[in-house]
């Protein structure tokens, strides 16, 4: 998350809330800067919506809310000195399962940290914490309990410049602070507090790179879709194959003999963005904002907005096999199995084919025709795509041979399903998800200014609601940065949910 001050977030509020009602969004901007915010809590409804409680939980409030279709508050948790760390989710049973703010960290900091993760049951009460905050590893932006009671984190790690450089980061995209790869444990918890790992995946496990034959992982990055290019983030051109390289590098070298390219040391512009130096050096390079799980196909979906895409990985290997190659239900080890968004991150493509742009909160579909995906797609200034779509995608994956893709070509699908724009008046640079709800309609957060909408398969707004909790008075546990009333995601229980099942009358 990318702190902006409040008088911007107000002013972009005021924005949205003037395209939403029809009103002057100058004179909205005006009202929002004198402290006059327009009105909050429910905005419309009809009875289309469907029938449950929606879970809000203000980035800059220790609070979680339950509210019901008319925007009133029918429950509400005060969880412990931490602040929002991230994910928050009703289990089945009641319980509250969240991430909080371990502010004081040795060493890691950014937008999604998070560092504890905390279970309460139903009147509020700590029945498990989990701390992972210290110099080398800290818990980071979600969580995802398993059928079997165990919990999904994400974990940035640290690498020092010596290792970012040994594993071929480039050396002008190395910082002080080194590298953060990203890894997921699988922690049993043991209650009331600890854990204990009982599977582990790490990225630095199935890196590539083609700058240094010497350092580990040397390869051609368009042969290896599986491995993650370490230099991807900040690459100016999209990764060649082998074949390729070496094509290339004898027709430069037949040039050069003719005179018509300069020495070894001329710089090559070939028009291709690029990147400052100190977003080059940033330590959290992956920045993975998301976890989400595939109980039927034991598969785990994470979202990197960094490169602009979803990896998806085997949950059914051993952390042995993880670390690895082979092995697992689909037989490639912790690889991965797909990725989508940003095909140039592995040489099939070039930035006009990115399809993702910095999103938030993948999520699985069961569709009628296969497996599917749901999925926030931010967009921002950086992108020249100053809006936020919902996405659906049908994904291209066999039950019995995984996921399918045509030798040389980007992963499919092609283009998403079905897109639900911004034309409704909403736009979030980051945070935000989407929840596909089981009336059809799509519940859509809109995490920078707090509002939740949901809409019918054709755009038709059957709910719309503007979060009116923001920080806690005297309190100074919050996420710094956070715009007043921000969400990090927002999700819909229905009414026979189990989860709500001690509101029923």
């Amino acid at each position: 998350m990318n702190p902006r001050s409040a008088a911007v977030w107000l002013a972009l509020l005021a924005g949205v809330a003037a395209a939403q009602s029809g009103g002057t969004a100058s004179n909205e901007a005006e009202q929002a800067a004198s402290g006059e915010l327009p009105a909050r809590g429910l905005v419309s409804r009809t009875d289309q919506a469907f029938a449950g409680y929606t879970l809000v939980g203000p980035l800059r409030s220790r609070s979680v809310y339950l509210v019901d279709l008319a925007g009133e508050p029918v429950h509400s948790w005060t969880t412990s000195e931490y602040g929002p760390g991230g994910g928050c989710y009703l289990e089945p049973d009641g319980h509250l399962l969240r991430c909080g703010r371990v502010d004081a960290n040795p060493r890691f900091h950014g937008g999604g940290i998070g560092g504890v993760l905390e279970e309460f049951d139903w009147d509020g009460h700590l029945l498990w914490s989990y701390t992972l905050a210290d110099e080398y590893r800290t818990q980071h932006h979600d969580l995802e309990r398993l059928s079997n009671g165990n919990v999904l984190a994400i974990v940035w790690e640290y690498l020092s410049p010596e290792e970012a450089r040994r594993f071929g980061r480039d050396e002008d995209a190395v910082g002080a602070e080194g590298l953060w790869p990203d890894a997921v444990l699988e922690i049993r918890p043991t209650p009331p507090a600890g854990g204990e790992v009982v599977w582990e995946w790490h990225a630095w496990d199935h890196l590539i790179q083609d700058r240094d034959p010497q350092a580990p992982y040397f390869g051609s990055i368009p042969d290896e879709p599986g491995r993650i290019d370490i230099n991807a983030d900040h690459r100016d051109r999209p990764p060649i194959s082998a074949k390729e390289r070496a094509r290339q590098e004898e027709l430069l070298a037949e040039m050069r003999d003719l005179g018509y390219v300069g020495g070894e040391d001329d710089p090559e512009e070939i028009g291709e963005r690029r990147v400052d130096d100190d977003e080059r050096r940033r330590p959290d390079w992956l920045h993975v904002n998301a976890v989400a799980y595939c109980p039927k196909h034991d598969l785990i979906a994470l979202s990197s907005p960094h490169l602009c895409e979803i990896f998806v990985i085997d949950h059914s290997t051993t952390s042995e096999q993880a670390a690895g190659s082979t092995g697992g239900r689909f037989g490639h080890g912790g690889d991965l199995l797909w990725r989508w968004g940003n095909p140039r991150n592995y040489g099939c493509g070039t930035d006009a084919d990115r399809q993702l742009f910095y999103q938030h909160d993948p999520s699985w579909l069961r569709l009628d025709d296969g497996l599917g995906m749901l999925v926030f797609n931010n967009g921002g200034p950086r992108f020249e795509r100053e809006f936020s779509t919902v996405d659906e995608l049908v994904l291209p994956f066999d039950p019995e041979r995984g996921f399918l893709r045509e030798p040389d070509e980007p992963f499919g699908p092609a283009a998403p399903r079905w897109q639900q724009r911004g034309e409704l008046g909403y736009f979030s640079p980051f945070i935000s998800g989407a929840q596909r709800l089981p009336n059809g309609n799509t519940l859509i957060c809109v995490g920078a200014v707090g509002r939740i909408y949901e809409v019918t398969r054709d755009g038709t707004i059957v709910w719309d609601y503007l979060n009116p909790y923001d920080g806690d008075p005297g309190s100074t546990s919050t996420t710094p940065g956070a715009p007043p009333n921000a969400l990090f995601r927002a999700y819909r229980y229905g009414v026979d949910d189990p989860a709500v099942s001690r509101l029923k009358p």
